[in-house]
């Protein structure tokens, strides 16, 4: 499989993250899993578990963390830039229970001070207008938690 796509199945990362993290590790988009050395998978390890903590290859320069590879080859010019920046946008990017974390607390949030979209969620009800006449099914799967009126 794919590192690219492998990357995806971690919950909150998508294929603009996912090429960024392989830019960042200098990995090449095409590579597979199982084609990585050693330092790579604890480098990737290490930076799935903790992003805000984790630290660059060591004896490689790093990527810009904000590449994305573009699908679609244009004539246009490379913005300018004022210089060489240290901001790493991968250091805030929430995965995994973190990010189920965030949500839960989103969600309580609008219970607690008894929005509109809190009160969908607790009944269990589609909370962004979708249609509730004949396809609330997945909406009552996905809002289940537990029931306070």
């Amino acid at each position: 499989m794919l590192l690219q796509y492998a990357l995806q199945k971690f919950y909150g990362v998508g294929p603009d993250i996912s090429a960024r993290i392989c830019a960042r590790f200098q990995i090449h988009s095409k590579m597979l899993v199982q084609q990585l050395n050693q330092n790579q998978v604890v480098a990737l390890q290490s930076f799935m578990g903790s992003p805000a903590t984790s630290a660059p290859l060591a004896g490689f320069p790093r990527a810009d963390p904000d590449f994305v590879p573009s699908r679609v080859t244009t004539a246009q010019p490379a913005p300018h830039s004022t210089g060489p920046t240290d901001v790493d946008t991968l250091r805030n990017i929430k995965l995994e229970v973190e990010l189920r974390r965030q949500m839960l607390d989103n969600i309580a949030h609008h219970r607690n001070i008894g929005s509109y979209v809190g009160r969908r969620h607790v009944m269990a009800l589609p909370v962004r207008g979708q249609n509730t006449r004949t396809n609330s099914v997945t909406a009552r799967k996905l809002n289940r938690l537990e029931r306070r009126f």
